[in-house]
């Protein structure tokens, strides 16, 4: 049943005036009216003209705060009207149709995005993904060694238009992106190679990411991947240093039994072909004076045959000229001589003998 408000207030007075009942026998307070009063109440009011303009100002006015929009230096506005994109507008102040028709979403083209692989930041600054492991960086070599590769990645949007409308979840995408042109280039690469070889990889790693988010249309580009410092895990750090040991020990054997063999074979090998040209010299010299021999021994052959006795004398001669200067001491004796006491004086008084005596 509705209630008539008056009468309501009548009978609450008549209450307190009497002492009342209940809590203890005191006073209780005014009960609000009900919802039918209310109803009855709105019912009896009436609209006049004042108030028709106060709401018909209140509409426009909420509209016109929703038909101006302010697009930052460092963004582009976004114009979609009924959900459709519309245009696209440059920083400053702009116009656009009321809400429910047309909405904005500013864009920042001009700054530069991080996200970060296995590098632990503060609490705060921390994001967290959902299903995302916490050991990240671990990665698979080539050489089946387990490595720590930490990373981040700067990008900047692009193209706004393939930011908002190709891809649900940028941010996500890029994420897996990331981690899986990382962990392709990584698993091509010993561990030694990880370690040294940073940028190599940093360098590789980001070209591939780009091609995949370029054909991805995602309207991201790449600024920049940078590489922590690469290691092996801790539970494994003092094998891992035993290892680089043996390994740096045995290449340090290799190279002294390299220079060994690189100071002894080349002097080998230069003692041999001195010994080999030696002798094909000796073996030239040899044949040439044998040829020579019989060429001049042939020469005197024919000599001789042409005339004997002036060949023979002439031979002789030659021999005699050859043969005596390397005599110290000549001693010419008369072929007719029989007394040996003369013979026997040679030697004692060399200035007193004669020749012929």
């Amino acid at each position: 049943m509705n209630w008539d408000w008056e009468k309501l207030q009548q009978k609450q007075k008549e209450r307190s005036r009497g002492g009342g009942t209940g809590n203890g026998g005191g006073g209780s307070s005014p009960q609000p009216p009900g919802i039918d009063d209310v109803i009855d109440k709105l019912k009896k009011f009436k609209f006049g003209p004042a108030w028709i303009l106060i709401v018909f100002v209140g509409i426009l006015a909420v509209l016109g705060s929703t038909m101006v929009y302010t697009v930052e230096t460092n963004e582009v506005g976004m114009i979609q009207r009924f959900g459709k994109f519309e245009r696209q507008t440059p920083p400053g102040l702009h116009f656009k149709l009321p809400a429910g028709i047309e909405t904005v979403t500013n864009v920042k083209t001009g700054r530069i995005f991080t996200e970060q692989f296995g590098i632990e930041t503060d609490a705060d600054a921390r994001r967290t993904f959902a299903n995302e492991s916490m050991d990240v960086a671990l990665m698979l070599t080539g050489d089946l060694n387990v490595g720590v590769v930490p990373w981040i990645v700067q990008y900047r949007i692009s193209n706004p238009y393939n930011f908002l409308f190709h891809v649900a979840d940028v941010q996500r995408l890029i994420r897996d992106m990331a981690e899986a042109s990382m962990r392709l280039v990584v698993g091509d690469r010993s561990i030694n190679e990880v370690i040294s070889k940073r940028h190599e990889i940093a360098a590789e790693s980001m070209e591939k990411l780009q091609t995949d988010l370029y054909e991805a249309k995602t309207g991201i580009q790449i600024v920049t991947v940078e590489l922590g410092n690469t290691n092996v895990p801790q539970p494994v750090q003092d094998s891992f240093n035993e290892v680089n040991r043996a390994v740096q020990k045995k290449e340090e054997v290799i190279y002294r039994a390299r220079q060994e063999y690189n100071r002894v074979i080349p002097q080998a090998r230069g003692e041999a072909q001195k010994t080999i040209e030696a002798a094909r010299g000796y073996a030239s010299e040899r044949i040439n004076r044998a040829t020579g021999d019989a060429s001049r021994f042939k020469a005197q052959f024919e000599a001789y045959s042409l005339a004997k006795d002036v060949t023979r004398s002439r031979l002789y001669l030659e021999m005699m000229e050859t043969v005596l200067p390397g005599l110290e001491e000549k001693y010419i004796i008369d072929s007719q001589q029989h007394n040996l006491l003369p013979l026997l004086q040679m030697g004692m008084d060399k200035g007193k003998i004669n020749a012929g005596q």
